[in-house]
This record gives structure tokens, C-alpha cells and sequence, in this order.
């Protein structure tokens, strides 16, 4: 079962993806391309090769086959800082933050880094309203603003999680990656962070990946749904069509076809 195709150059792409621990192959031979205005869900049960997929796609892990393309350019050995500069951006699913800092001193740098204005916590911050606009309005829409000058590494988990994606959101990525987002929050946070994502969706430009486990979150975002399974690829389709095949309601639900009958 595979999506039909978008014509033109895949704004990520992988390329028979593959990497071995030892004798264990966690992600086998995955080729699969991404589309700017797209949100792909990626799921699977757990230890099926989800998180060291994106890990591989952003540079954290060292293929040992295959390549990653970023608008047709092959990226599989340049370094994750690289890939960040040419427009991939990760949200990781441990916060990956400036623990001592402050919550706007984190989305400061972010802001700085993508205007192109330095990493000096202090410099230009006096005559560039724009930047500490642009950082507030970040604050305001993750619902931290109120906490703008708490310690990063203080917040609870949840508060925590919405700070990364404001920084993600800082960078402006050409591709957004999204492991699982909404880990660690109450119901009454997952909506901010759902709807930020949901923004970024209807702009229409951008190319969004998604881990995610919470399967009403995937079929409220994804327009696609890719399905792994012990490292590989096992399902490739539009979100009612994947969760109803056998493979997945046998490998993702734990459903075999002798209980559904």
C-alpha cells in the first residue's frame, strides 16, 4: 500500500535508509519521500525503529546505508548543525533545551540564530524591538509567556515540551520533525501544541513529519500515515486506508485478522 506520489523534488527523502547495530538492523532499506504542504505520521509499535528513523533523517545517527536528500541534495554525511542551516528542524522527544537559561533567553537565541543577529544573549537586544516582538508573539502562542522569566530547566515536563516547539517554530525550518510532541502533557495542554502544528500544516509550504503513539492526534493531522514495523517499512497511505489494513491493526494494534473476525 503506497501514497500516490506529488510531482516534483521531495523536500526530504530517503533512500533505502538503513543502519545496524551490531547484527541488529533497526531501520532496514526505508525509502520514502515528503512533500512540502504534508503531514506525515509515522507510527508503530515500540522498538519498531520510529525515533532512530528521524535520528537518521536529522543527523543525530550515522547511516550505515543508503542516503538522506534535502531538496535533492544528499545530506547523509553532513552533521545535524548542517542540516539545521539548510532548513531541517527537530523536535526532540527528550526537551532539548538551555536548562540554565530563561524561557526567553532560550527562544532569544533561536529568534537571533535565524535572523542572523548572533547567539550574545545581550547584544542588539536594546534596538531590535522586532526580535523581542517576534520572541514574545513565539511566548504567547505556546501559552508560556506568563513564565517568560522562569528557569527553562525549572518547568514542569509539559511546559517544558511547549518551549521546544516555540523554538522549533523560531527556526523556521523548510521541514519540521515532531517526535511525539505531546508526550508528557495533560489534556489541557495537547490542544496548544496541536493547533501550533495544525498552523504550521495550512500554511501550505512547509514539510511536516510526525511521531506520534496517540492515534486520535495522527488522524486529526496527517494526510499520510507510514507504517514501521522491526525496522522496516510495512504501509505507505492515506490515514483510514493504513489503520484499516491487516498489517497495521496486526502490528500497531495488536490485532491478528482471526480476532477481528
Amino acid at each position: 500500500m503506497t501514497a500516490a506520489a506529488p510531482s516534483g523534488i521531495p523536500s526530504l527523502e530517503t533512500r533505502d535508509l538503513t543502519i545496524r547495530f551490531g547484527g541488529h538492523v533497526a531501520v532496514n532499506a526505508v525509502s520514502c519521500a515528503f512533500h512540502p504542504g504534508t503531514l506525515t505520521a509515522i507510527v508503530g509499535p515500540n522498538g519498531a525503529g520510529k525515533t532512530t528513523y528521524f535520528n537518521l533523517i536529522s543527523g543525530q545517527l550515522k547511516a550505515s546505508a543508503g542516503s538522506v536528500l534535502l531538496r535533492g541534495q544528499d545530506v547523509t554525511n553532513l552533521p545535524a548543525s548542517s542540516r539545521t542551516k539548510r532548513g531541517m528542524g527537530r523536535a526532540f522527544q527528550l526537551t532539548n533545551l538551555f536548562p540554565n537559561l530563561t524561557v526567553m533567553e532560550n527562544v532569544r537565541l533561536a529568534v537571533q540564530s535565524r535572523a542572523g543577529a548572533g547567539l550574545q544573549l545581550l547584544q542588539l537586544w536594546s534596538h531590535r524591538g522586532d526580535l523581542i516582538d517576534k520572541a514574545d508573539k513565539l511566548l504567547d502562542a505556546v501559552k508560556l509567556l506568563d513564565k517568560r522569566n522562569a528557569i527553562a530547566g525549572a518547568l514542569p515536563h509539559g511546559d517544558q515540551r511547549k518551549l521546544e516547539v516555540a523554538l522549533l517554530m523560531a527556526l523556521e525550518p523548510e521541514v519540521f520533525m515532531f517526535d511525539e510532541p505531546t508526550a508528557g502533557m495533560s489534556v489541557d495542554e495537547v490542544p496548544t501544541v496541536l493547533d501550533l502544528i495544525q498552523a504550521v500544516k495550512s500554511l501550505g509550504t512547509k514539510t511536516i513529519l510526525l511521531v506520534e503513539h496517540k492515534m486520535d492526534v495522527v488522524r486529526s493531522l496527517a494526510d499520510r500515515i507510514i507504517v514501521l514495523h522491526n525496522g522496516a517499512l510495512v504501509a505507505d497511505g492515506e490515514p483510514a486506508t493504513v489503520i484499516a489494513s491487516p498489517v497495521v491493526q496486526e502490528a500497531y494494534l495488536g490485532i491478528s485478522q482471526e480476532t477481528a473476525a
